[in-house]
């Protein structure tokens, strides 16, 4: 019963989570952040979020719920691998989110990786500081990029309608929360990493250190940090010393400007 409204009443779904979660995370961070806001906080926000409402209007005009088009249509003619085998529909879905997981993690590590991707995903980590808007801060090339191959892996995993729909809600909103500029009770928070990337763990992952952001590239479970052997649980220098951004550009003018941030993949940097 449950599924097929899930199914119906998709945009309106994603929407609502995502906004409810968008203000929950702007408020937790205002009453207890990690750390204080810099001076220039507000103009940053409003700059990231100008970045995803780009995004926004170019997959609505060019891929209009193409995620949850190309669930449909695979189902529809039998198509990969849950389609082949059959499962129940609870190992299906199951599979599917945590196989969609590691291809997203997948996907992080190869941005960092091949050169030519690293150009746009680095405007993501060029922003200097961290809170809820950086998790929607991507360049429009790269959130094109990862929409594309989220559409073949629905498709070579047949996943079902339903557990596409989970997976981007649970993915908005763990990008909403890993980035969050929000301090857990430090008895939580160790069992919650156990399962999840927490905001103090993905904290890491944007320092300006190579060898602490070539760590933690998981968007969702912990566990592929772990299993692949790039996770690492402390900073150098302690949590609240992690400089964010890049030492190729340490410019607020440059970084928090939006015209600079759609510039930048084309820019040479260090």
């Amino acid at each position: 019963m449950l599924l097929p409204v899930i199914s119906e009443h998709e945009g309106a779904l994603r929407f609502s989570v995502f906004i409810g979660l968008f203000m929950l995370f702007l408020s937790w961070e205002w009453l207890r952040p990690s750390r204080p806001p810099n001076a220039n906080n507000m103009h940053r926000r409003l700059t990231n979020v100008a970045m995803m409402l780009i995004n926004t209007a170019i997959m609505r005009l060019l891929f209009p719920a193409i995620t949850v088009a190309s669930a449909a249509w695979a189902n529809g003619q039998n198509i990969g691998l849950f389609n082949t085998f059959t499962p129940t529909v609870l190992l299906s879905l199951i599979g599917s989110l945590i196989a969609l997981d590691l291809i997203i993690y997948l996907q992080h590590l190869a941005l960092h990786k091949i050169p030519l991707l690293w150009r746009f995903h680095r405007v993501h980590h060029l922003d200097m500081d961290l809170d809820t808007t950086t998790g929607v801060r991507f360049h429009p090339v790269e959130a094109i990029f990862s929409l594309l191959l989220k559409v073949l892996a629905i498709v070579l995993l047949g996943a079902p309608v339903v557990a596409v729909i989970l997976f981007e809600v649970t993915l908005n909103a763990l990008s909403l929360f890993n980035h969050a500029n929000i301090n857990m009770h430090q008895k939580l928070e160790p069992l919650l990493r156990f399962l999840l990337v927490t905001p103090h763990m993905h904290r890491i992952h944007h320092s300006v250190e190579p060898t602490e952001y070539s760590h933690n590239f998981g968007f969702n479970l912990s566990l592929w940090d772990r299993l692949f052997n790039t996770y690492l649980g402390v900073a150098k220098n302690g949590e609240q010393k992690i400089i964010f951004g890049q030492k190729s550009l340490q410019n607020t003018s440059a970084t928090g400007s939006l015209s600079q941030m759609l510039k930048i993949p084309f820019r040479v940097l260090k």
